[in-house]
């Protein structure tokens, strides 16, 4: 299968659960803005096919630099035996979310790894650090998202961690992967956020609660949703800045990255 074709199959606070109900005129009330999957910046590089949601490197829109801390977010797929070269980061808190294959990590502070789909590495770039990312398949392609955060102070020291699924907690819907102060076992980000892996099967919903003077983006990698009258496909997103309870409802297998930002 072409990487295209791969990529077109992907897409590109308290919970609960419950069946597919009626959207409610209160659930109507917060108000979503959607970006587009095919509204995102694409090159096809031949070994590297990517979607940049925010500005990044060669796709520059003013109206789409970052939500809050949040300033990347790209769907890659790496063609395989090829990848991206030792380059150098600073003052950024950097993750991949591995879609499909594998993704082959090293860095100047000597990690060295080789992360599977459903795993997450999170490197504090700090005050500077440099590193490579492969596909170390010599047949097939990879796929992850490359999400980059602005951290809350510069010039930290740099560090890397890794985040890997619970297999009991396979089937939850709402799991917390990243937080700022490493809770219910996820990777510690220097950066007041809360980063979950959401998974819902056709007709189920989840709830989350935004605070006031926080913000949400969520980021669907599979499947269909439907949240306060908006419709998501594969690669779309939205964000709201408004306070009160978030429902998100798939209308079939659904996986994605939901982040809530102050």
């Amino acid at each position: 299968m072409k990487r295209r074709q791969l990529l077109t199959t992907l897409g590109i606070a308290p919970t609960s659960v419950t069946a597919l109900t009626p959207s409610t005129s209160t659930a109507k009330t917060m108000k979503l803005t959607l970006r587009k999957s095919n509204e995102r910046g694409h090159f096809d590089h031949g070994w590297l096919d990517t979607y940049h949601t925010f500005s990044f490197a060669d796709y520059y829109d003013p109206k789409h630099m970052g939500f809050r801390s949040l300033r990347v977010i790209n769907q890659d797929v790496i063609g395989p035996g090829v990848g991206f070269p030792t380059h150098p980061h600073n003052d950024m808190e950097i993750f991949s979310y591995i879609l499909y294959g594998a993704l082959e990590h090293k860095d100047s502070m000597g990690n060295g790894r080789v992360l599977k789909p459903g795993q997450i590495q999170l490197m504090s770039a700090g005050r500077g650090v440099t590193h490579s990312e492969f596909n170390p398949s010599k047949t097939e392609p990879a796929s992850l998202l490359q999400i980059w955060l602005r951290p809350r102070e510069r010039g930290l020291k740099p560090s890397y961690t890794e985040w890997h699924p619970d297999p009991a907690k396979e089937n939850d819907a709402k799991v917390l992967v990243i937080s700022a102060d490493g809770r219910e076992g996820s990777a510690t980000i220097h950066q007041d956020a809360d980063i979950y892996r959401v998974r819902l099967q056709a007709g189920q919903s989840i709830t989350h609660d935004i605070a006031s003077g926080h913000g949400a983006w969520f980021q669907l990698i599979k499947g269909n949703v439907e949240a306060h009258g908006t419709t998501l496909q594969p690669g779309d997103a939205f964000s709201t800045d408004d306070a009160g309870t978030l429902t998100i409802t798939a209308r079939d297998n659904v996986e994605g990255l939901l982040f809530d930002l102050v």
